[in-house]
């Protein structure tokens, strides 16, 4: 009698879903902090130039950039095709270089002020002289340690 009662029962016990959310959420928690967020939107054309002597930067939290190049095709029917500076999120002027500076300066502490970096992000068809009066306006602001952005050359055979 009982042996037929044993054969009634065999179904298969239905799957446990219960660490589904734990899953869920622990690629949720692993993609946020592996993710980083853009921090300025980009609103000039840059090709950096290639070069084969290349050093990283160590603290990128240190490094104020500067980009300079022609506009946006988007923004290129109102500011022309000329090459532009962008601090930030806007474009700017020369005169405009000395208050970014001292605002970047004001952002971090007194201690890490000597260590900062400017760095030029500069499309490689931009012509000298707008190069020219952005390092002259940060020698008047006393940001002397200045850094050149590149990608690394690519050696043919």
């Amino acid at each position: 009698m009982s042996k037929f009662r044993k054969d009634d029962k065999k179904e298969t016990p239905p799957i446990s879903t219960a660490a589904l959310p734990d899953i869920v959420f622990m690629l949720l928690f692993f993609i946020m902090v592996s993710t980083t967020m853009r921090e300025v939107t980009l609103k000039v054309q840059i090709k950096l130039p290639q070069a084969t002597e290349l050093s990283k930067l160590e603290r990128k939290s240190l490094v104020s950039y500067i980009y300079i190049g022609p506009p946006q095709q988007q923004y290129q029917a109102q500011l022309g095709s000329e090459p532009r500076i962008q601090l930030n999120d806007s474009f700017a002027t020369v005169g405009d270089i000395q208050d970014f500076i001292v605002s970047e300066r004001e952002a971090h502490d007194e201690n890490e002020v000597p260590l900062m970096v400017t760095s030029l992000k500069v499309d490689q068809y931009t012509k000298m002289g707008i190069v020219s009066d952005v390092k002259q306006e940060l020698r008047r602001v006393q940001a002397l340690h200045i850094n050149y952005s590149a990608r690394k050359r690519t050696e043919k055979n």
